[in-house]
């Protein structure tokens, strides 16, 4: 191996190591913790696809496996839930090392968009419904019983993991929007993206746009999260889901983000003119 070529390897090395420590803090920085197991941080899955997308599938997949490590160590405690030896297996590799280490394909649609940010907001969705798909065939398999009740356990396990996934892709794809057309992630060096001139008015628009988006992601997790807490005991419970209006959920979602996107358009104009 030349020297050039394992200074590239060093180089990639660091920055993953460097990515994987924001991880961990990031995942530290939890908006709502639910009480069985899911939360919703602050992108911490970013760092990840951040990787992955700038050095490839095989840097991906290691911190994303990496990661699954870290984050069983810190949530060891769910173990203890285990019905058996089986069950045990089934949540360390469904609920963390499979669930992370899918992280680790963020970068796969960079061959197939040329536009930089198009590429990485598309892998950050693609693989967010990845982990979101560990998480429910875990739910509704090694957690039946437990914080899954044995009746319409799937759907009970689609509703419960959504709760944290959907509002996690939300704030993961925000994220990526903006690193993707913040920084150009194909070159050697960091650097920021040069971006055209922009008037005031587009720029107001753009961050009304993403204020629509926090707006409606905050006004469903108030529609919803009140209907999980057990009016009697006040402790969470899941079947409580049954008695969400999702007709308003729907409806508030849809509204967001036509605005969103109307305004975000708009800026567009403006900032074309």
């Amino acid at each position: 191996m030349s020297s050039s070529s394992t200074g590239n390897f060093t180089k990639k090395l660091t920055e993953s190591a460097v990515m994987l420590a924001l991880t961990i803090v990031l995942s530290y920085f939890k908006l709502i913790d639910l009480p069985y197991g899911g939360s919703i941080t602050l992108c911490s899955m970013l760092p990840t696809i951040f990787i992955a997308y700038r050095h490839g599938l095989v840097f991906g997949l290691g911190v994303g496996f990496v990661n699954g490590l870290l984050q069983l160590l810190m949530g060891a405690s769910s173990l203890s839930y285990a019905t058996s030896a089986t069950a045990a297996v089934a949540i360390i590799m469904l609920d963390y090392i499979l669930a992370y280490t899918v992280l680790g394909f963020g970068g796969i649609f960079k061959k197939v968009f040329k536009n930089q940010s198009t590429a990485i907001v598309t892998g950050a969705a693609f693989v967010c419904f990845l982990r979101y798909i560990f998480h429910v065939i875990s739910g509704c398999t090694v957690w039946v019983g437990l914080s899954i009740p044995d009746s319409k356990a799937l759907i009970y396990s689609i509703a419960y993991n959504a709760t944290y996934m959907l509002p996690e892709l939300i704030i993961t794809v925000l994220g990526a929007v903006y690193l993707g057309s913040s920084i150009n992630l194909k070159s050697e060096r960091l650097s920021m993206l040069q971006k055209p001139n922009s008037t005031k008015s587009g720029r107001l628009l753009k961050n009304i746009s993403v204020l629509a988006v926090v707006a409606t992601l905050i006004t469903d997790i108030l529609l919803i999260a009140p209907k999980l807490q057990n009016a009697d005991t006040g402790d969470f419970d899941i079947t409580g889901i049954t008695s969400v209006n999702f007709t308003v959920v729907i409806i508030v979602t849809l509204v967001g983000a036509a605005l969103a996107t109307l305004f975000f358009a708009t800026s567009k104009q403006k900032n074309q003119k």
